[in-house]
């Protein structure tokens, strides 16, 4: 059974719902017509009934039996828009054009309890999910920047079949802060512990290895691990590590002589910017045969997703399911 198979497995049975604002589009009604009628999760589609009409046609599907409402019009529309009022200084007429749109109604019915999570970006970029989230399901307590993760699931790893790996960030932030870096590894850590079967053990990466080099850029990686340490201390992490390091035990005992539980055996990867992940992860990708999954987006109070603008309907299935392993 492969990872994403166990992960769609894991999900049926549940009766987890997803909330999909993305309704036109052929593909969403698509997954959500084989999520229903396989029973990975309940969706509910987002849009103008013509509109998923038009989507139901097009994708060659009935919507026969799929929770559908028009964001507009729907029953929680004024309780959204006063909980969306709630701690802005915010008109409520301002509130409720915003409630109305399907990303933020979206939004707000995971806020509020009527979904357990939100998948979007087949039509949507992606800063723009991230900012509905933001603004409706918000952060998680202790983060303030929101992330992306990949899973990545190697082969074969150091003898071990279909080894599994966190890497982030690789598809949000381009040059993370100290803070934000910091930010990245705590939420890392929560995806980690709500996907691996494997206790999360984090390796804040660099070109050096505990001090082996010396140059602004380690200091960066270094003043993340600090302010890490100072907000979760509890969390199984060290750092700097070379990337042969912190996954391989015989060089990580060669580089590291002090007490670490992190060095050669660390299965959550924290790249220090946009560029090392996003390389990092698309060489694993092709190079090692992996395979990737996602990103997704992590540091919000409730899971919530982003999709590629090419995402397929498996794609959307897949997504959903590793969303609700989160819930």
């Amino acid at each position: 059974m492969t990872a994403l198979t166990r992960f769609i497995e894991a999900a049926k049975g549940r009766g987890l719902s997803v909330v999909l604002p993305e309704g036109r589009d052929p593909r969403i009604v698509a997954a959500a017509r084989r999520m229903k009628d396989e029973g990975i999760a309940e969706p509910v589609l987002l849009g103008k009934p013509e509109e998923l009409e038009a989507g139901a046609e097009e994708a060659a599907v009935k919507l026969d039996g799929l929770s559908c409402l028009d964001p507009s019009t729907g029953d929680r529309l004024e309780d959204y828009t006063r909980a969306y009022v709630e701690g802005r200084e915010l008109k409520s007429s301002v509130a409720r054009r915003m409630v109305k749109r399907a990303l933020y109604h979206g939004g707000m019915m995971v806020a509020q309890g009527d979904a357990h999570t939100m998948v979007a970006g087949v039509a949507t970029p992606t800063a723009l999910v991230i900012q509905a989230g933001a603004m409706t399901v918000g952060l998680a307590e202790g983060i303030d920047t929101p992330s992306s993760f990949f899973l990545m699931i190697l082969p074969e790893f150091q003898g071990e079949r279909n080894r599994p790996f966190i890497y982030a960030d690789c598809a949000v932030n381009i040059a993370p802060t100290a803070a934000e870096l910091a930010d990245i590894a705590i939420a890392s850590e929560r995806s980690a512990r709500s996907l691996l079967d494997d206790e999360p053990r984090v390796a804040m990466l660099s070109f050096s290895t505990k001090g082996s080099a010396s140059h602004v850029n380690i200091d960066h990686v270094t003043e993340a691990m600090a302010i890490v340490k100072q907000k979760a201390a509890d969390l199984n992490i060290d750092g700097e590590f070379q990337a042969d390091a912190a996954i391989i035990p015989s060089v990580g005992a060669k580089k590291v002589k002090g007490p670490s539980a992190v060095v050669g055996q660390a299965n959550v990867l924290i790249f220090p910017d946009l560029n090392s992940g996003n390389i990092a992860y698309k060489l694993t990708q092709y190079m090692a045969g992996a395979q990737a999954i996602g990103p997704f987006l992590q540091g919000f109070a409730r899971p919530i997703s982003d999709l590629s603008r090419g995402a397929s309907v498996e794609d959307i299935i897949a997504t959903t399911a590793i969303c609700l392993a989160q819930v």
